[in-house]
């Protein structure tokens, strides 16, 4: 399909409309979200994420602080 087919021009108008359609309708699936209606999932949710999180070693303030110094040095040069 390319822009020079008539099928595929139409294809690509219906799918852009339908797409601001679809947009719509997550923005106002998401402004009604209760949390309270959902308590369970996102509790599972977050047990899930705990039982197969990773400890770190580290709060990451060292690499943080490295990449700074880096970007300063690039800065200056």
């Amino acid at each position: 399909m390319n822009d020079e087919d008539p099928n595929g021009r139409r294809w690509i108008e219906v799918w852009k409309q339908a797409g601001q359609s679809l947009e719509e309708i997550e923005r106002q699936r998401l402004r009604s979200f209760r949390y309270e209606d959902h308590v369970s999932e996102i509790d599972e949710l977050l047990e899930l994420a705990f039982r197969f999180a990773q400890p770190r070693s580290t709060s990451g303030l060292v690499e943080q602080q490295r990449w700074f110094a880096k970007l300063r040095k690039r800065e200056t040069t």
